[in-house]
């Protein structure tokens, strides 16, 4: 093995920033910080967050430099700009200064491990300035080891400080997050990281294709040291010692990515309809090499780079990769219709989950594109319900629609990509209120429990007497009994009922002491005597078998209702999701309101609208 080879050091570690000046895309915490050692206000704790690779415990180790920095001459103080030649600055950069302690609380998690750290605080500084203790992954410690570090941390000797890493800010107590200055370090963005790894390349005499940077950059997911990883990576794949350059097919091989003009031809084939098309195209795919969990991702990403396009016609600018791409996928975005956008994303969504769970991806990814193929030539549900409410007289739209209405219809390309229909989003079927892409049609709902005019409010020194078993139940609900009124509904059987004495019949999961409960609060609220008897009496039905049955009689006349079977004949495999009811009465006013399908009633007597579903 060569000299070379042994003492080769990744790009990661080479190129770690030594400066506040060198840590690209974290400006906001580099000004806060200069600005804090030049005027002297620096604080005893510090936390940094952020994703992997954005330079945390880089900066925890400029930070212990800045502190301990004496200059070339051994004079100096704490500066922004650390020399890099004293004696700190070199013992702190090769990780060997005594002064200096880093700990890895992933390894190190224990309340022993931090009593030793809390008695090493005691000591004064060795050589340095400052002690500084670094703690990576500082949210892996125990609750423990937490409460044993709070009093040193928030009291610190004046010559010790602490500088805390972590990826997962949620899991660290609130008592050490306000002892300690946090900056959340923010993900580089892309054409800051490709400029960083152009400059590297140039460095190492690396000669590497735009194209093929702003693959890595992307790829890095806005991690300064994932890229570099990639880089290095891309490096070896191509040979850099024979002189070539790193090309972008390169390295979409080494990621296991589609060129992206092959994603655009795929996504147009499938939203075209064409489903042979559309896996012949995702063959030759897979059998360059893409990875089908990457082309779908890419799928994924080209629909939000196409409805973000629509919406904002400048989309992409600050994306070398995107800003090259916009005039092919302008006339894409033009032609496609926003549900259909919002369709594609969630079944490609909902895919993406398949695919990682399959025992096969490539045939989940394969199944995933027959799907969008399959529903690329049906109507929005807007249109749909337009075009049926549009028809003349003789047409089933122009029936005279029965009281109740399809709550939520949910066709079988919405089941299949795993979305559930927005109860309070859907179309009404008047085609007034027909909104995006959501496959719902709007409808009406479950008559609630009768509210009395005599029911008190829960600040009333007492109730009105209760003149039915569903007012009672009522009352339960106002004074907030919940577990009582959801007893009464499921598991009492009322007999016979009179103010002031009810005869019911429990049933074996009600408890035993509710008949002895409801006399006493019935009692209590309203001031008069009440007698609850049990009876061995069949009774009537309970509550809530009453309202299961209701809801059925409505399910099966909304299913015979000629609109409703229009949209079920439209969507094969459909369903009746939810049923409500729009009007708590049908008299002449409430009937008039009917026709009008999807308006509110307002003060004729009639209910609004609400959703049970």
């Amino acid at each position: 093995m060569t000299l070379g080879a042994t003492s080769y050091r990744v790009l990661a570690r080479k190129y770690r920033p030594q400066t506040f000046a060198q840590v690209i895309g974290q400006e906001a915490m580099v000004r806060t910080l200069s600005n804090a050692i030049e005027t002297g206000r620096i604080a005893h704790a510090f936390i940094l967050t952020g994703v992997r690779g954005v330079g945390k415990t880089t900066t925890a180790r400029i930070i212990a430099r800045a502190l301990n920095c004496i200059g070339p001459d051994g004079t100096g103080g704490p500066t922004v700009t650390p020399c890099g030649e004293c004696v700190h600055c070199r013992s702190i950069a090769e990780d060997r200064h005594v002064d200096v302690i880093e700990m890895d609380a992933a390894s190190r998690t224990g309340v022993d491990d931090i009593r030793d750290l809390t008695e090493g605080v005691r000591y004064r500084p060795v050589s340095a300035r400052f002690k500084i203790y670094i703690i990576d992954e500082v949210h892996m410690l125990s609750k423990n080891a937490y409460n044993a570090l709070l009093k040193t941390l928030e009291e610190p000797p004046p010559d010790v400080k602490f500088v805390f890493a972590t990826t997962e800010i949620h899991r660290v107590p609130v008592t050490v997050l306000s002892r300690c200055q946090r900056f959340a370090l923010r993900r580089v963005p892309i054409e800051q990281l490709v400029d960083h790894y152009r400059h590297i390349a140039e460095a190492e005499a690396i000669t590497v294709a735009p194209a093929a940077l702003g693959l890595i950059a992307r790829a890095a997911d806005g991690s300064v040291r994932d890229g570099l990883s990639l880089l290095d990576q891309a490096i070896a794949l191509s040979g850099s010692g024979s002189g070539a350059a790193i090309e972008a097919a390169a390295v979409r091989d080494m990621l296991g990515i589609a060129d992206r003009s092959l994603v655009f031809d795929l996504l147009e084939t499938v939203l075209k309809g064409d489903a042979a098309g559309a896996l012949d195209r995702m063959d030759s795919l897979y059998e360059g090499g893409a990875d089908p969990l990457m082309v779908l991702q890419d799928l994924l990403d080209l629909t939000h780079f196409l409805t973000r396009l629509k919406l904002a016609p400048e989309a992409g600018a600050g994306d070398p990769l995107e800003a090259g791409e916009r005039e092919r996928a302008r006339p894409l975005a033009a032609a496609l219709a926003m549900p259909v956008l919002a369709r594609a994303w969630q079944m490609l969504l909902k895919g993406l989950e398949e695919v990682q769970a399959a025992p096969s991806p490539a045939q989940a990814a394969a199944m995933v594109l027959v799907r969008l193929a399959y529903v690329a030539d049906l109507p929005a549900p807007a249109d749909l319900v337009r075009a049926l409410t549009a028809g003349g007289a003789g047409s089933p739209a122009a029936a005279v629609a029965p009281p109740v209405v399809v709550a939520a219809v949910a066709p079988a390309m919405n089941r299949t990509a795993g979305v559930s229909p927005a109860p309070t989003a859907a179309p009404s079927i008047g085609g007034r209120d027909a909104r995006g892409p959501s496959l719902a049609a709007a409808v009406v709902p479950t008559i609630t429990a009768p509210q009395p005019a005599s029911e008190a409010s829960p600040g009333a020194e007492l109730a009105a007497m209760p003149q039915s078993f569903a007012e009672i139940v009522a009352l339960f609900d106002t004074r907030r009994e919940a577990v009582i009124a959801a007893h009464l509904k499921a598991n009492v059987r009322l007999v016979s009922f009179e103010p002031g004495r009810i005869e019911i019949r429990p049933t074996d999961a009600a408890p035993k002491n509710l008949t002895n409960q409801l006399g006493a609060m019935l009692g209590e609220w309203t001031g008069s005597r009440w007698i609850v008897a049990v009876s061995q009496a069949e009774g009537a039905p309970t509550l809530a078998e009453a309202e299961a049955r209701r809801e059925s009689v409505l399910r099966n006349e909304v299913a015979s209702h000629p609109l409703v079977r229009a949209v079920l004949e439209t969507f094969p495999g459909a369903m009746i999701a939810a049923v409500r009811e729009r009007f708590a009465a049908a008299d002449s006013g409430t009937a008039a309101a009917a026709d009008e399908f999807g308006d509110d009633v307002g003060d004729d007597g009639a209910a609004t609208e609400e959703d049970s579903s």
